[in-house]
């Protein structure tokens, strides 16, 4: 269910095909929520069948023609109900945590292998959130604002969890 509302919301910032909500899932919210295209061409049916979204065909000047979804007024209720409804938690899975959790069977070694991967990964994972927020200009609006409070927020935790590995690391020692 919350990936139906993440595409509600993502269609009360503008009318998207599939494709544009994959660009816009890419770069824009990976940072809290990934979906795969089938995922979203499956979830975006059952939006439409369900009258929360609709479907414009749009033709296409030298390409295919464009199925563009639009949020319906069904679709902007059920989005802000969710909104507004107590707060899912989803229980963690965290498979390196998993690891870190059972890497007693490693020797030193292999444990520190481990971490510098992980270290590695967060810091490929850090420049690209900080290239996007390179790219994003000024927020103008509330919803820029809170959209932009996202990946500040995703930048934070990677930040953390690298002092996190640093700690770790020395720990080790």
């Amino acid at each position: 269910m919350i990936l139906s509302r993440i595409i509600l919301g993502m269609l009360a910032i503008a009318p998207m095909t599939g494709s544009d909500l994959k660009r816009h899932f890419d770069s824009t919210v990976a940072h809290l929520w990934s979906a795969d295209k089938a995922q979203i061409y499956r979830t975006l049916a059952a939006l439409v069948e369900q009258g929360l979204a609709s479907v414009t065909v749009v033709p296409g000047t030298n390409a295919p023609d464009r199925q563009e979804h639009h949020l319906t007024d069904a679709g902007r209720d059920a989005l802000v109900a969710w909104l507004r409804s107590d707060l899912d938690r989803q229980p963690e899975r965290e498979p390196f945590l998993a690891r870190i959790f059972l890497a007693d069977a490693l020797d030193y070694a292999e444990v520190v292998t481990l971490v510098e991967r992980r270290r590695t990964a967060a810091r490929e994972q850090l420049a690209i959130y900080d290239g996007i927020r390179a790219t994003t200009p000024p927020a103008e609006t509330r919803g820029q604002r809170m959209r932009l409070a996202t990946l500040d927020h995703g930048i934070r935790h990677v930040r953390t969890e690298l002092e996190w590995l640093d700690d770790l690391e020395a720990q080790l020692r």
